[in-house]
């Protein structure tokens, strides 16, 4: 029988490799395998001969073609090659991020090791919309046969080294919306049509024209604009322009953010530039410009305006500057301004800044009495006012120097002297947990968790204030980034954002340092980098448009991905499988059929039987299952009262196991111990009850003794301090436990700092109160009574109002009265809390969880591992002690957060109880009754109420919403033997 098995196997996996090895199309395997032999740092599961079948980070399929590759933040290094151009299928997969119109793209954004110059071929990608390389180091010309490409949307080349020209065929591109190529080498004019060749004025369809940071120079020529356009972002900063603004500028009406600025415009500026009513940032700093000052009068909505360093006319105060209530923000450094200041400017509500540097303003400065709250800098260095009115209320920064006010009064005075610099340091509050210290390669979320964030700078090109320590902008800005992010939680684990350092540069960019920080895990794996990447790099991300406008990222590589567990079986296919498959594949496929259906014969047969053998007592689709925990069986759990599920309804209630519902990894059961890798989801029953499904790894199909343990136990046990067990699944291909989900995560993780929930002495005082209660239950009350064997922090879980339940009765042991205090043949247990007189002598007793519990006690104190290195808590504490000081002396061994500035009422007799529990001998420690009755004295000594439930409130909670896996178990460990004094000291 076996042997016939193995051959059917072997028949099967040969055609299964003859299949895969058909399934992605020659060519596209060709483009990739010659994508990978280019790179370096691809991603580890490039290997196998089928990138489709065998799932390639990175790259997605349909039809046997590759659709979309999104490699963003992969660290990759290396050439693209022009093979790359076979891809003639090259689109994207519709996902609920993207919107409709973003359907086709190849993203290999934030790559700095990919350079070299893109191939011609690239214009055989007819199918692309979205061509996204943001941040890499390509160079060399951009290939004139972009412009082939007619479905193309997004062309995104920004921060690179292309040099050359614009390629005048970019102007074919009739679907672009989204052109940016700033932050490059670029030279030459700005190609327009002119009847034989293309030119951009024909992309009316664009919305963005991004060329800053280049070295363009020539004219603007006033045919790259008309009415036609709608245009709403040009950016031109920061290269070689010369001549004057076309007046054809003024037609784009539709246009809202204009960078001209650092280039050598001259001339006057045109008046109908007034015609832009919608526009809000207007740059035209550092150029020739001369004339009259621009009649800015009708752009109501403008909230940033530099015209600082030009060439204008002297001039007197132009009557806009009382009239633009939208202003954040003007800068007229150097523009021959003169006369008194009016007071209106100063009343503009949201006025955060106000240059006007080395111009010709006299008289007496007034500020008078209803300036801006918002107002931060007021700079009227090097001009003629001779007075300054000082009210006193106005307390923020004013810098008179160079001006005779200082010169008749003194430098004394605060306004005649330059402040020091200094930007406003922000970065992301705690939300409402104490900050911890994390391990140096990792970085603490604002949940006050530790895990590796996802990090890059995000770079404002026009943002519409100028207040570096506005906290509130900043604010806005991470409320936007989760919502975009929890838009798309179904694909994107997030669980919070940061942002810290605020800077200007020299191009009038702000950045900002963006940490993304994981959900559940404390890694990314590649996929979840790519997505956020592409989220970031496409523009899906939109920030709060009136105050940050037209932005970029720029991600740095993660070298920390998510390590990811091996899979169950290999889908690369040998070369002799195809071989093989070509020769004979058809007699090799009506072999198999025959095969396969004596197999499926002989195997309907056997699932039947099983299934007949369970069918009295495990309905396949509805129901309580009612096994008999009177009879025995080795091969399936007796019980009454919790569920059957099938797989199927598991699997539909976890969206199919998920990455998104993949709540963490823990341990399963076995005969051999605790197996490695199984996974924790988050699953909804069709009743819409929320539950916590433990699914054991695939393979470990063996009838598990403590599966049944876990089972059968949780069917006899109902307390409210004990994790309850809704149903369970047990299937020939599947093993499962659906608990009741705890959505506040283990004790030790809110020791820790890493749930964010904070618990004070009260509150763990309610802790351990009821997680005794639940132990008192098993050892008193349940029929048999029952030693739990594996009591810690990890195993009390907290529910919804912070009220402790005991959970993982995988290593419970029943106890009748045949069996109390008897011998043990494998000790069972974890380390730190195991009790040591168990240990040495294998005799197990309630008092062994009691020793465990009290380990657990002193974790409430100390927050401390119990063992760590050589330190064993419970001996720490006992030569720490000296009961004639406060707290005992203990200080330095206390959880700082308990606030231990403040008298802990109780806190002796509490250590006392716990030192009790520890005692090296177990007939001096008190039962779990006796336990709760102490704690009980206790609490009604702090005031607390000890039948009442525990309060959940904000100020103890980080306010996320975020479902994390309470059932995540370490391993436990299962020693016999001798005892071994480096691994557990118990003194």
């Amino acid at each position: 029988m076996m042997g016939r098995r193995i051959q059917l196997f072997l028949l099967v996996s040969l055609f299964q490799s003859w299949v895969v090895a058909a399934i992605t199309n020659n060519q596209d395997v060709i483009a990739l395998k010659s994508l990978k032999a280019q790179w370096q740092n691809t991603p580890p599961n490039w290997e196998g001969v089928d990138p489709c079948q065998d799932g390639w980070v990175g790259i997605v399929c349909s039809n046997s073609r590759v659709i979309f590759i999104q490699l963003s933040s992969m660290g990759l290094k290396g050439q693209l090659s022009g093979d790359l151009g076979s891809l003639s299928e090259l689109q994207a997969l519709t996902t609920n991020m993207m919107r409709p119109s973003e359907l086709d793209y190849l993203d290999l954004s934030y790559n700095k090791g990919l350079t070299g110059p893109l191939p011609p071929l690239i214009g055989n990608l007819k199918k692309l919309s979205n061509l996204i390389l943001v941040g890499c180091s390509f160079s060399g010309p951009i290939p004139n046969e972009i412009g082939s490409l007619p479905n193309l949307a997004y062309l995104s080349l920004n921060s690179n080294s292309f040099s050359g020209n614009i390629p005048p065929a970019i102007g074919n591109l009739s679907s672009l919306y989204w052109l940016d190529l700033a932050d490059n080498k670029l030279t030459g004019s700005i190609p327009v049509s002119n009847g034989n060749t293309s030119g951009l004025d024909l992309l009316i369809h664009a919305k963005h024209f991004h060329f800053g940071k280049n070295r363009l120079s020539g004219t603007i020529p006033d045919q790259l604009f008309s009415s036609n356009m709608g245009l709403i972002h040009v950016l031109f900063e920061g290269n070689q322009l010369t001549g004057s603004i076309p007046s054809t500028l003024g037609l784009v009406t539709t246009l809202e953010v204009l960078r001209l600025d650092r280039n050598s415009l001259s001339g006057t500026v045109p008046s109908n530039l007034n015609n832009l009513t919608r526009i809000s940032e207007l740059h035209l700093s550092g150029n020739q410009f001369t004339g009259s000052l621009p009649n800015l009068t009708g752009m109501s909505l403008l909230n940033y305006v530099d015209l600082s360093n030009n060439s204008f006319d002297a001039s007197d105060i132009p009557p806009w500057f009382s009239t633009l209530q939208s202003l954040t923000t003007l800068a007229m450094e150097n523009t021959k301004i003169q006369g008194k200041l009016p007071q209106t400017l100063f009343t503009f509500p949201q006025l955060q800044t106000l240059n006007l540097r080395k111009n010709l303003l006299n008289g007496t400065l007034d500020l008078g009495t209803n300036f801006s709250g918002q107002l931060q800098l007021i700079d009227l260095q090097n001009n003629f006012i001779s007075s300054y009115v000082e009210t006193g209320a106005y307390s923020k920064e004013l810098i008179l120097i160079g001006n005779p006010v200082c010169q008749q009064n003194g430098a004394t005075a605060g306004y005649c002297k330059l402040p020091e610099e200094s930007n406003p340091p922000y970065s992301t509050n705690p939300k409402n947990c104490v900050p911890i210290i994390c391990p140096t390669d990792q970085k603490a979320s604002p949940y006050c968790r530790c895990s590796y964030p996802y990090t890059g700078t995000l770079f404002f090109r026009a943002p519409s204030f100028s207040d570096l320590g506005n906290a509130s902008v900043y604010v806005a800005l991470e409320d936007s980034l989760m919502k975009s992010f929890k838009a798309n939680s179904n694909v994107l684990p997030v669980d919070i954002v940061s942002l810290s350092n605020p800077t200007k540069d020299p191009d009038n960019y702000i950045e900002l340092t963006l940490n993304v920080f994981p959900s559940g895990k404390e890694r990314f794996n590649r996929s979840d980098i790519s997505k956020i990447g592409f989220m970031l790099s496409n523009q899906t991300f939109k920030p709060p448009k009136q105050l940050f406008g037209p932005f970029f990222f720029i991600g740095s590589e993660y070298g920390n991905f998510e390590v990811p567990l091996p899979s169950g079986g290999s889908k690369k296919s040998p070369s002799l499988g195809v071989i093989i498959g070509a020769a004979g594949g058809g007699f090799l496929l009506l072999l198999i059929l025959i095969c396969a259906g004596v197999w499926g014969f002989r195997r309907k047969r056997k699932v039947k039987k099983v299934t007949e053998q369970r069918a009295p007592s495990v309905p396949h689709h509805s129901g309580a299952a009612s096994w008999d925990p009177t009879k025995s069986s080795n091969s399936i759990p007796q019980l009454k009262g919790p569920r059957w599920f099938s797989a199927d309804e598991l699997r539909k209630g976890t969206n199919n196991f998920s990455e998104a519902n993949d709540i963490g990894s823990g341990v399963f059961l076995s005969y051999a111990g605790r197996i490695p890798g199984g996974e924790v989801y988050r699953g909804t029953l069709a009743t819409g009850q929320l539950v916590a499904v433990k699914r054991s790894p695939q393979g470990s199909m063996q009838v598990d003794l403590e599966f049944k343990t876990e089972v059968e136990l949780l069917s006899r046990v109902h307390h409210k301090n004990l994790v309850s067990l809704v149903g369970f699944c047990f299937e020939e291909h599947e093993q499962m436990l659906v608990y009741e989900y705890i959505p506040n995560g283990t004790l030790k993780e809110s020791l820790s700092g890493k749930s964010g929930i904070r618990l004070d002495w009260r509150r763990r005082l309610r802790v351990a109160l009821g997680a005794a209660r639940g132990l008192s239950y098993l050892h008193e009350l349940a029929d048999p009574p029952i030693i739990h064997r594996d009591i810690k922090t990890n195993n009390i879980l907290l529910d919804d109002r912070l009220n402790a339940k005991v959970s993982d009765f995988g290593l419970s042991k029943p106890m009748g009265d045949s069996e109390k205090g008897h011998l043990v043949t494998q000790v069972k247990g974890t380390m730190g809390y195991l009790d040591p007189e168990y240990y040495m002598t294998n005799q197990l007793t309630e008092k062994s969880d009691v020793y465990s519990f009290g380990v657990v006690m002193l974790e409430l104190l100390t927050a401390r591992v119990p063992l760590e290195r050589g330190r064993y808590i419970v001996r720490e504490v006992r030569v720490a002690m000296d009961k004639r000081k406060d707290l005992y002396g203990l200080h330095e061994l206390l959880d700082p957060t308990l606030g231990l500035a403040n008298p802990l009422k109780g806190f002796e007799q509490f250590l006392d109880l716990a030192m009790r529990c520890v005692e090296e001998s177990g007939v001096d420690r008190p039962t779990m009754s006796e336990v709760v009755k102490e704690i009980e004295k206790i609490m009604q000594m702090v005031g607390l109420n000890p039948n009442a439930d525990s309060a959940f409130t904000s100020a103890s909670y980080d306010g996320s919403s975020n479902p994390r896996h309470p059932y995540n178990n370490e391993a436990s460990f299962d020693y016999s033997g001798v005892y071994t004094p480096s691994r557990v000291e118990p003194q």
